[in-house]
């Protein structure tokens, strides 16, 4: 199988790392996500990977009285650095040279966000994984995935979650909620399906950046959604 995309951006969130546990990061999930990343790193596949902070904390489940938005929003922040470096130092065991890039300075666990240096790295094939949002309150990591693919120049951004594309409803609560193959930009934000924030969404319509959305814990689904292959709904 020949990669559709030659440079991408996926999406983790928080929770993907979390696997079974409760709150926190799964070893085996790491282990399992890792490997997928592997295989289409090996295709020749120039990959960014935006993470998200919700296994550790999420912004929106605080208690109002005791933490503002903005606080919040950057205790959020650096839980993605958290979950970036667990990423790094898994991916780098199995023998992917990899690069962390933060939005706001932290010189002694990674570098600072440059946009040139991030695309130079991914020319010479090492995964750049982009931790702290876009670095601002009231953004969401969505936000930042969208905002690095338009950056970087990806061909597409790539969100793994834990079905298989979206749907109507949520299909874990119910299971007669109806998948789509494909949809619009504009039909994402008139039926306020929740798969990404409208600010994301706008920037991919923007600029013709696709949306592909998969099961990112069915074996081998990356790799196929990487080919054009692979049950997923495409955004376009």
């Amino acid at each position: 199988m020949e990669p559709k995309f030659k440079r991408i951006i996926l999406k983790l969130s928080g929770e993907a790392l979390q696997g079974k546990e409760e709150f926190g990061i799964n070893s085996e999930a790491l282990i399992s996500i890792s490997k997928e990343i592997k295989e289409i790193w090996k295709m020749g596949c120039e990959i960014g990977i935006v993470v998200g902070g919700g296994n550790i904390f999420r912004g929106v489940e605080r208690d109002k009285e005791v933490i503002d938005q903005v606080t919040a929003d950057y205790m959020g922040m650096l839980a993605t650095v958290i979950n970036g470096l667990a990423l790094q130092n898994t991916l780098e065991k199995n023998g992917i040279e990899t690069r962390v890039q933060s939005e706001f300075e932290m010189r002694q666990f990674c570098e600072p966000y440059i946009r040139r240096r991030a695309i130079r790295h991914l020319e010479k094939g090492r995964i750049v994984i982009f931790v702290g949002g876009t670095g601002n309150p009231h953004f969401t990591t969505d936000t930042a995935a969208a905002l690095k693919a338009v950056e970087i120049s990806a061909e597409a951004v790539l969100k793994g979650t834990k079905v298989d594309g979206i749907y109507s409803e949520d299909p874990l609560k119910n299971p007669k909620a109806k998948r789509y193959d494909k949809l619009d930009y504009f039909e994402i934000i008139k039926r306020r399906l929740k798969i990404m924030d409208a600010t994301a969404i706008s920037l991919c319509m923007e600029n013709k950046i696709p949306i592909i959305v998969f099961n990112l814990f069915r074996k081998g689904n990356l790799k196929k959604v990487i080919c054009g292959k692979g049950i997923k709904t495409i955004v376009s």
